[in-house]
């Protein structure tokens, strides 16, 4: 019988197990049995609490992506202006977390997985237009809105450009190299606007 008050703490565990077998194979093929093991419980109480795989792989990515939500959220309230908003999104996009080998790889396993899946599908269209709106919100303060839309478009897909760079091991990219490149795209679009 399962320990009163233990759900939050092995759900976690298991989200978290999760998320690193994933990254350790590169792949959504992997077992409950990999999952629970990493997590230190049996298969059968990992069944227990997420019913079955599919329910658990779909809580790590609403994880991540609850994650993704708070650490933006949280780092926006210390930021002032219009850019410096725009920035944060940008720095939070590629903070440590995010940008750990076993999170990127299992963004692109879910990534690949929306093919097949439309659950996966609909979390990651979610996190498309969150990006697109936390990017938005701050480019229309500072250019028109064709311009801001244009850019918020740009900057976003050299965030999910960048971190599928990062998941080649051969051709690696640093947080900071990252943010920077992501930076000078969106000062450098920015400035066009305004000649």
């Amino acid at each position: 019988m399962p320990k009163v008050g233990m759900e939050p703490l092995r759900r976690k565990a298991l989200v978290d197990a999760a998320l690193r077998v994933i990254g350790d194979h590169g792949s959504l093929s992997v077992t409950m049995s990999e999952i629970a093991r990493q997590a230190g419980v049996s298969p059968a109480l990992a069944h227990h609490y997420f019913g079955s795989k599919e329910q658990l792989l779909i809580e790590t990515i609403r994880s991540l992506l609850r994650q993704l939500h708070d650490d933006t959220v949280t780092a926006l309230k210390a930021a002032r202006t219009p850019r410096e908003k725009l920035s944060t999104v940008i720095r939070v996009s590629f903070q440590a977390d995010q940008f750990a080998p076993e999170t990127i790889a299992a963004w692109l396993a879910f990534y690949a997985e929306a093919q097949r899946s439309e659950e996966t599908r609909r979390f990651l269209v979610i996190y498309a237009r969150r990006l697109r709106s936390n990017l938005l919100a701050n480019l229309k303060a500072l250019c028109p809105r064709d311009a801001a839309e244009r850019i918020a478009e740009g900057a976003a897909a050299m965030i999910d450009g960048l971190y599928i760079r990062q998941s080649l091991k051969s051709a690696p990219i640093s947080i900071e190299a990252s943010i920077g490149l992501t930076e000078d795209y969106v000062t450098m679009q920015l400035d066009r606007v305004r000649e």
